[in-house]
C-alpha cells in the first residue's frame, strides 16, 4: 500500500456530508420495524454511532414521537443526566420554544446531598429535576442510576416525564434499566443491551428537535 498517495475526501461541504451519510444509511440498512415517524430518530443514531446494532436495537413507545414533539413545542424543559449531553444538543430549538436544558448534577445542594445520603449525584439531581421539569423531556446517556432513580420516581407517581430517552452505556446497570424503562407505559426511547451513550442520547434528541421544527 503507497502511504504517500494523498487521500481526497468525496466533499468537504458539511450539508453535503450529513446528505451523503443519510443515504448509505438507508442504504446499508436493510429491512428494519420502524415506523416512518421513528426512522429519522434510528437515522441520527446510526449516524453518530456508525453503529448500525445499536440503532437496529432502538426501541420506542408508540406516543414518543408525538410526545417528544409536543413537550418541545410547550416549552417544556430538557433535563440532561450530565454536562457532555447538555452540551451537545442543538439548544436554539429547544429554546425557540420557550424551553431550556438542564443538568443539575454538579449543582452544590445536588453534591452536598448524595455526600449525605452516600449515594450517587445522578440520583439526588434525579429527585432534584422532578420538581422543576414536570412534562419535560429526560435525556439520560451516560448514568444507569439516574435512569433507575426516575423510573422508580415514575412507578411511586412522583415524576411525569414527557418523554424519556434512556440510552446510557456501561456495564453496570445500564442493559437493565433499559430494560426497565421499557417496560414503562410512557413515552420512552431506548435500546437494547449496553451500548448507549451521551452522543447517542443528543442524536436521538436533536432528531426530535428536528422534527418539531418541521410539524
Amino acid at each position: 500500500m503507497d502511504f504517500k498517495t494523498e487521500f481526497k475526501p468525496l466533499t468537504v461541504q458539511p450539508q453535503e456530508i450529513e446528505g451523503k451519510s443519510f443515504e448509505m444509511i438507508d442504504e446499508e440498512i436493510g429491512e428494519h420495524p420502524f415506523t416512518e415517524e421513528q426512522y429519522p430518530v434510528v437515522r441520527r443514531v446510526i449516524h453518530a454511532s456508525a453503529d448500525f446494532e445499536l440503532g437496529k436495537s432502538m426501541l420506542f413507545h408508540k406516543d414518543a414521537i408525538t410526545a417528544g414533539i409536543q413537550a418541545i413545542r410547550s416549552g417544556k424543559k430538557v433535563v440532561a443526566d450530565v454536562q457532555m449531553v447538555q452540551v451537545g444538543v442543538s439548544k436554539n430549538r429547544i429554546e425557540k420554544y420557550g424551553g431550556e436544558v438542564n443538568v443539575y448534577i454538579s449543582d452544590d445542594d445536588v453534591m452536598k446531598e448524595a455526600k449525605r445520603l452516600n449515594t450517587t449525584r445522578a440520583i439526588i439531581s434525579i429527585r432534584k429535576a422532578i420538581k422543576e421539569a414536570d412534562g419535560g423531556i429526560y435525556a439520560i446517556g451516560n448514568a444507569p442510576t439516574a435512569l433507575l432513580e426516575l423510573i422508580r420516581l415514575v412507578k411511586e407517581g412522583e415524576a411525569k416525564p414527557g418523554l424519556v430517552i434512556g440510552m446510557p452505556v456501561g456495564f453496570v446497570s445500564a442493559a437493565e434499566s433499559k430494560e426497565e424503562l421499557a417496560k414503562l407505559d410512557i413515552p420512552f426511547i431506548t435500546n437494547i443491551g449496553r451500548k448507549g451513550g451521551s452522543t447517542v442520547t443528543v442524536a436521538a434528541l436533536n432528531a426530535i428537535s428536528l422534527l418539531a421544527e418541521q410539524v
